[in-house]
């Protein structure tokens, strides 16, 4: 397997300055957040304002090529840009894949819709596949790859969501990141299952970790739990479970960090993630 880090997850550096951090770490590769953003509040970087490990939208065609080289140079790949877009936003989408072009990305994240109750799901499902079947024809002209997440909050939380939804889609142009952290608080299937189901469209795995934490109670009485990030020995994925999952399915591609614990420093996570994460492929 290779291993790469997505940079939302290490916001305090720039993009010259993670490139040869993780090249130093002993990563294989980078997943770059993509987004225009907004300064964060009290002026800190921040893992979704003020992020400093992040290539604008607006810049991203005009930086891939450096960006590009300077992740060759240090022997890094770039396995995927990691953008904040919905699938009908398609002017800004080729832009994206156009940048894979020039960068050496295979593929790129596109979003699907969000799910909160207030349109049917069904109506939902419908108009994104209509819109992720423009996606997957500008992802053929630019011989890349979209991938949605399993994410919590959308219309394809759970592996079997997300394979019904890609499933009306040619796999070497759409995929699906696997989110096993996203699905501890929205759409958890037995692993293994999932990866089967998903087969050739799982694209990618995104390794980070969650747990449910006991919170206050609710007017009746009920206790409430409140959902928090966690370190990867830490929260309700078991990692090894997660590797024996993916051992048996035959996957070899890329596992990218995103870990959103804040009790140790960058410094501290990321070299230990991946000791961590080597330690466990090793021993499946």
């Amino acid at each position: 397997m290779k291993y790469s880090v997505f940079t939302v997850c290490m916001p305090e550096f720039t993009v010259d300055e993670a490139i040869d951090k993780l090249a130093a770490w002993g990563y294989d590769g980078v997943e770059w957040r993509v987004r225009n953003q907004q300064p964060s509040a009290d002026g800190k970087p921040g893992f979704w304002a003020g992020n400093r490990c992040t290539i604008t939208l607006d810049e991203v065609v005009d930086k891939a090529e450096s960006v590009g080289k300077h992740c060759r140079d240090a022997g890094l790949e770039v396995a995927s840009l990691a953008s904040y877009l919905k699938c009908d936003e398609l002017a800004d989408i080729e832009r994206v894949f156009v940048a894979c072009g020039k960068m050496g990305a295979p593929q790129a994240r596109v979003g699907v819709p969000g799910y909160d109750g207030t349109v049917n799901y069904r109506e939902l499902f419908d108009k994104a596949v209509e819109d992720y079947g423009k996606v997957e024809k500008l992802a053929r002209k630019h011989g890349v790859k979209a991938v949605i997440e399993l994410h919590m909050g959308n219309i394809t939380p759970s592996a079997s969501a997300g394979y019904r939804f890609v499933g009306h889609f040619d796999a070497k142009h759409v995929g699906v990141i696997h989110d096993a952290g996203n699905m501890v608080i929205e759409g958890f299937e037995n692993f293994q299952f999932g990866m089967e189901l998903l087969g050739e469209y799982l694209a990618e795995v995104h390794v980070k970790n969650a747990a449910w934490r006991k919170g206050g109670r609710g007017p009746n009485g009920q206790q409430l739990y409140e959902r928090s990030w966690a370190q990867l020995r830490e929260g309700q994925v078991n990692w090894a479970d997660m590797m024996r999952a993916l051992k048996s399915v035959g996957y070899d591609g890329w596992l990218s960090l995103e870990d959103f614990s804040t009790d140790r420093t960058t410094e501290e996570k990321l070299p230990n993630a991946l000791e961590y994460l080597k330690e466990l492929e090793a021993a499946v």
